[in-house]
């Protein structure tokens, strides 16, 4: 890494700069050096350097103003500020100006070496998290939002429409519809897509466990918790918090959940100081949420508090004619993911997945397709390829019946996938396990079936 990072060295003192250029290049870095802060923004101007060791105190410009300059031009940059004259104060107003450290001369100049390791590891994280993030926003940019039907398309116009807002969100839809997609979407193009997005599954844990998730812990508060635990709302702080299947939000969290949205302010769980936050609520579920509150499942008031903007995801069986572009979609992926060259999908396989209801909707989709991937051994899809529940076509079966039986089949399927591991069903599903282990017993699946 030392060989390709280059140090630029600032003193008046050219015994120093000569001190620490070999000392430097001794450990394998590269250095440049300037005995001011004019000819140093010059050298930067002319680009390659990672890091800058500046002298607090020079003549002309100093080290906190060519710090600031730095700051301000060229961002990427990490700086180390040397000085005679150290003081606390000092070290402090450096930091908070965006210094990677400070170190006095001459006693301190030993450690040089070790602080510029350190701060070129942490240029290349930085550069890591920035390529990360930037992959992360061009994954939920709006144009990968797939789908050519009107419903989609007037979806879609909306999501972008609220992003900007910061409005709170509740996406209803089906198991496998794209909530999720939807919810990272309008995080990511947000004011806040710097930010945390943080996710929690409402239907996953206990209401203890959700509790402290939600609000945190302090230590002691119950048997079990044996140090401070930071909760969901305080690690989305200046981001977004994704609420997924709220419904199943027990009447007392969401007292204590109403209270958060309302007033942007919670305890932990056997604490008693107040936490404020700056968090963006966005929440989802697959039930219907009105029919919840009318049966006294839900409060009527925090539903109004989540029903801002509330967003109705379609099955895949009313919008057919996204079908073959989200086949399309899939197809492509999954083949370059494992080097298969697949050009298509036959006609004979293009009509069953037409004909099929999808009970998981787009996620079984793209399930259906990456199978299909794995097990192709020609130039495009064959029916041989598919699933057995896709080559059956239980069309004379009333559309009800071939729903319950096909979302069987598909736990059925799964459950073989995994070898009976409920956890890894749950996970390839997307679902918790304690919706999966609901649906087995509604279909009569025990897990050891």
């Amino acid at each position: 890494m030392a060989n390709n990072k280059r140090v630029l060295i600032v003193d008046d003192e050219q015994s120093i700069r000569e001190l620490l250029s070999e000392m430097l290049s001794v450990a394998g870095f590269q250095c440049t050096t300037s005995p001011n802060a004019e000819e140093a923004l010059q050298i930067l101007r002319e680009g390659g350097i990672s890091l800058v060791i500046s002298d607090l105190k020079m003549p002309g410009k100093d080290g906190m103003a060519l710090l600031k300059d730095i700051q301000e031009n060229y961002p990427e940059v990490c700086v180390i500020l040397l000085t005679g004259y150290g003081t606390v104060e000092t070290a402090v107003e450096a930091m908070k100006m965006g210094a990677y450290d400070f170190t006095t001369k001459p006693h301190g100049l030993q450690r040089i070496p070790i602080l510029v390791e350190r701060a070129l590891e942490y240029i290349d994280l930085k550069r890591q998290l920035a390529q990360a993030q930037t992959e992360i926003q061009s994954r939920y940019h709006f144009d990968n939002l797939i789908g050519k039907s009107q419903t989609m398309q007037h979806i879609y116009d909306m999501v972008e429409r609220v992003a900007e807002t910061e409005a709170t969100v509740l996406i209803q839809g089906e198991s496998g519809t794209g909530k999720d997609l939807l919810a990272h979407a309008i995080h990511y193009n947000s004011h806040r897509s710097q930010g945390p997005f943080v996710k929690i599954d409402c239907g996953a844990l206990t209401d203890t466990l959700l509790e402290s998730e939600l609000f945190g812990h302090e230590k002691g508060a119950f048997t079990g918790a044996i140090k401070q635990k930071i909760g969901r709302f305080e690690l989305a702080d200046g981001g977004t918090l994704f609420l997924d299947e709220i419904a199943n939000m027990s009447p007392t969290l969401q007292q204590r959940l109403l209270r958060v949205l309302q007033e942007r302010q919670f305890e932990r769980v056997g604490g008693t100081r107040t936490m404020k936050v700056d968090v963006r609520v966005l929440a989802a579920t697959s039930k219907d949420l009105e029919e919840a509150v009318r049966n006294g499942h839900f409060r009527d008031d925090l539903f109004y508090r989540l029903h801002v903007v509330p967003i109705k995801l379609p099955p895949l069986r009313e919008r057919t004619e996204d079908i073959p572009v989200l086949a399309a979609h899939f197809l492509s992926t999954f083949a370059a993911q494992n080097k298969r060259h697949i050009k298509g999908i036959s006609s004979e396989a293009f009509r069953l997945f037409m004909d099929y209801h999808w009970p998981g909707n787009v996620r079984e989709l793209e399930n259906t397709i990456e199978c299909a991937v794995v097990m192709c051994r020609a130039e495009s899809i064959q029916v041989r390829d598919l699933p057995a529940r896709i080559r059956t076509r239980p069309d004379k079966m009333p559309a009800t019946y071939r729903l319950s039986e096909n979302e069987r089949l598909l736990i059925v399927e799964v459950l073989e996938i995994t070898r009976g591991n409920i956890r890894g069903a749950a996970q390839l599903l997307e679902i918790s396990r304690t919706t999966l282990y609901s649906k087995m017993k509604k279909h009569g699946l025990r897990p050891a079936s």
